[in-house]
C-alpha cells in the first residue's frame, strides 16, 4: 500500500514537471485559497459597497448659522510660499512636539508615501519615506502621544475614500525623528510603523480629518459629506492585530470637513472646511466628545486657499496654521498660512 502511494506520487510529480504544470496548480488552488481567506484587507485593496447600518450620534442643539466669532486670533494671516514647488496635493499639516517650529505635511491619493518637513516660512527641511505602506489616500496627519511614555508620535490618516468603497481605513503611527545635530534637509526612511486598521460601524465613508487627544491617546476621525460631519473615536489602546470598529460620537452640521486638530495641551479644538473654521475651548474636566457637542466659535479664515485641506495648532500655542491643495488651480502656489494668537 505504501509502495502504491509513493508510486502514484512519483508519477504525479513527473506529470507536473514534464507534461502538465497547470494541473498541479489547479489541484493546489483550494489549499492556497484557504490559507489566504483569513488575511486582513491591505491598504491597497478595494471592496464592494455594503449597506449602511443605522447608528446613533449625539447631536448638538445650537444653530450653526448663528455662531459668534472668536477674537483670539489675527484675522489676516502671515502667508509664505513653500520652497518645494512639486507638492500640489497637500492634504494635512501637523506641528512637531520634538523639533521646535517644524511642521509635517503630505500629499494625498496616489502620491508618494512621504511626509515632508517644513516650517511657517515654507522651508524645505526634509523628507520621511514611510517604506512599509503606500499612499492609497492619505488625508490628514497629527502629532500626539503614543504607547511609549515621553515619546511624541506622528499619525498618518489613510482615511480618504471618495467613492465610499473601502471596508477599512488605516492610521499609521511612528515616533517623531529628532533633528538635533542633523544635516538639513533631513532625508530618512521610516521602516517600522504601527498599523491600525479601523472600520466604521455604519459602513464605508469618506473622511479627511484625523485628531489625537493628547490626554487619552484616543483617535478621532471626522467624515466629509455635504452638510454633515460624523465624528468617530477609536479609544486607546488601539489594536495592532485586529480591525477596530470605531464608536460614533457626534454629528455636526458642518459641510465637507477637510481637517481638524486638538492642541498639544488638549484645551482647544479646530475643525475646518474649505470655507470656514470652527474653534472650541475645552472646559476644564470636559472630554473632547463632550466639548464637540457645545457651540463653537468661528475662527478667522482669510479665504486665500483654493482648496484648503489642512489645519493645526502651533506647538507653542502661538496660533494656528492652514495649508492648501493647488492641483487644478493654474497659477496658484502652495502656501503656509499662520493666524497669530492675539
Amino acid at each position: 500500500m505504501i509502495f502504491s502511494i509513493a508510486s502514484c506520487f512519483t508519477k504525479f510529480y513527473k506529470a507536473y514537471r514534464f507534461k502538465n504544470r497547470m494541473l498541479f496548480f489547479i489541484i493546489l488552488l483550494p489549499f492556497w485559497s484557504c490559507k489566504k481567506s483569513g488575511a486582513t484587507v491591505s491598504p491597497t485593496d478595494t471592496v464592494k459597497k455594503t449597506t449602511p447600518v443605522q447608528v446613533n450620534f449625539a447631536k448638538p442643539s445650537y444653530n450653526p448659522s448663528a455662531l459668534d466669532t472668536t477674537k483670539l486670533f489675527n484675522t489676516i494671516p502671515v502667508v509664505n510660499n513653500l520652497a518645494r514647488t512639486d507638492l500640489l496635493e497637500i492634504s494635512g499639516v501637523a506641528a512637531s512636539r520634538t523639533n521646535p517650529g517644524v511642521l509635517y505635511i503630505h500629499n494625498d491619493s496616489g502620491n508618494a508615501n512621504e511626509v515632508y518637513l517644513t516650517n511657517g516660512n515654507g522651508a524645505n527641511i526634509g523628507t520621511l519615506t514611510i517604506t512599509p505602506v503606500g499612499n492609497r489616500d492619505w488625508e490628514d496627519i497629527a502629532v500626539g502621544p503614543g504607547p511609549i511614555p515621553g515619546i511624541s508620535y506622528i499619525y498618518i490618516g489613510e482615511i480618504g475614500d471618495n467613492d465610499s468603497k473601502y471596508s477599512s481605513v488605516f492610521v499609521y503611527r511612528f515616533p517623531e525623528p529628532d533633528l538635533t545635530g542633523k544635516t538639513l534637509p533631513y532625508i530618512a526612511n521610516i521602516d517600522h510603523i504601527d498599523i491600525m486598521q479601523f472600520k466604521y460601524p455604519d459602513g464605508p465613508r469618506n473622511a479627511e480629518t484625523l485628531m489625537v487627544d493628547p490626554a487619552t491617546k484616543d483617535i478621532f476621525i471626522a467624515s466629509k459629506s455635504s452638510n454633515l460631519c460624523n465624528i468617530y473615536v477609536a479609544k486607546y489602546p488601539q489594536s495592532l492585530t485586529t480591525t477596530t470598529t470605531m464608536t460614533p460620537v457626534v454629528q455636526l452640521y458642518m459641510d465637507k470637513a477637510t481637517a481638524g486638530d486638538i492642541s498639544g495641551d488638549g484645551t482647544e479644538i479646530l475643525l475646518r472646511s474649505n470655507q470656514l473654521i470652527w474653534y472650541w475651548k475645552v472646559p476644564q474636566g470636559s472630554s473632547i466628545s463632550q466639548t464637540l457637542l457645545t457651540q463653537p466659535q468661528v475662527a478667522p479664515y482669510f479665504n486665500n486657499e483654493p482648496q484648503g485641506e489642512g489645519i493645526c495648532f502651533a506647538a507653542d500655542g502661538s496660533g494656528y496654521y492652514t495649508d492648501t491643495e493647488i492641483r487644478g488651480y493654474p497659477g496658484k502656489l502652495a502656501t503656509m498660512s499662520f493666524y497669530k494668537r492675539l
